[in-house]
């Protein structure tokens, strides 16, 4: 299975996202480094870049889609 690097950005609203696929890469390693070269560029705007481990681009699209609660926080963690 291909990583995926992919530039997220703010929709019109907060369940909304626009993905725009940059990169496919087979190893770890490349797909990493190639997000690291990217996320500099960024640095004012609110983009994020994410490398997602997926069977193809559809099924990494949906996974950065999915809507993921936020962590409990525990009284030890504050």
């Amino acid at each position: 299975m291909p990583y995926f690097v992919y530039k997220i950005s703010e929709g019109a609203t907060a369940l909304i996202k626009n993905l725009e696929k940059l990169d496919e890469f087979e190893g770890y390693k490349d797909a990493k480094n190639r997000a690291r070269e990217l996320r500099p560029e960024l640095v004012n705007d609110k983009t994020l870049v994410r490398v997602v481990f997926a069977d193809n681009a559809l099924h990494a699209e949906e996974m950065l889609m999915e809507k993921r609660e936020q962590p409990i926080m525990q009284e030890w963690e504050k």
